[in-house]
C-alpha cells in the first residue's frame, strides 16, 4: 500500500506542532472554545513526554504532522497506557491511525507488555474498539470536573514458555 506519510519518533523540536495537532484533532469532534480552553493544559505536549515515553508521529511528505501516538510503560513493566492519540482532521479515515497503532503494537510487543489501557474521548471510543480495545468502565476527566470518560483496555497476546 502506497502512503503519503511516514512514521518516526517524536523529537523535542516537534513539541509545539504536536500540541497544535492534539488541539485541532480534539476540537474537530465539535467541542466549543470553552471546552477546549479547559482541555488545553492537559493536551499541551511536554518535553518529558517526548523523552520519557514511546512517542511516535506520522508526517506527510512536506513535514506536516498527520497524527501521533504515545505509550507509557507502567511501573509493573507489564502494562502500558495509551496517553496520546490524535489524527489531523484532514488525515482521518486514511489509515494513519491504523499505521500508528501498528507501530504501537510492535513497540508493546518488544517491551513484552501484557495489556494497554486508555481513557478515551467518547467520540473516539468506536475507533479504539476497532483497534481491539474494550470498554471496562468510566474514569474522571483530567480536565473537566464532573465529566467521565470511557476506560478501555486491550489484552495483548503474550508468548509464555510452559514448563
Amino acid at each position: 500500500m502506497m502512503t503519503d506519510y511516514s512514521i518516526r519518533r517524536a523529537k523535542a523540536e516537534d513539541r509545539d506542532a504536536l500540541t497544535d495537532l492534539c488541539l485541532r484533532s480534539k476540537q474537530s469532534n465539535g467541542y466549543d472554545d470553552d471546552f477546549m480552553a479547559q482541555c488545553t493544559e492537559e493536551l499541551t505536549v511536554r518535553d518529558s513526554w517526548i523523552t520519557g515515553t514511546e512517542f511516535w508521529l506520522a508526517e506527510d511528505i512536506t513535514g506536516k504532522l498527520a497524527g501521533c501516538i504515545r505509550l507509557s510503560v507502567e511501573e509493573d513493566g507489564a502494562s502500558g497506557e495509551l496517553e496520546t492519540c490524535f489524527i489531523d482532521p484532514s488525515w482521518q479515515g486514511k489509515g494513519v491511525g491504523r499505521a500508528l497503532f501498528d507501530k504501537l503494537y510492535a513497540q508493546a510487543n518488544s517491551l513484552k507488555l501484557e495489556r494497554i489501557g486508555l481513557d478515551a474521548d467518547p467520540f473516539a471510543e468506536p475507533f479504539y474498539a476497532r483497534m481491539g480495545f474494550r470498554t471496562v468502565g468510566r474514569t474522571p476527566s483530567g480536565s473537566i470536573p464532573g465529566r467521565t470518560l470511557p476506560r478501555m483496555e486491550l489484552e495483548l497476546q503474550t508468548r509464555r514458555i510452559s514448563a
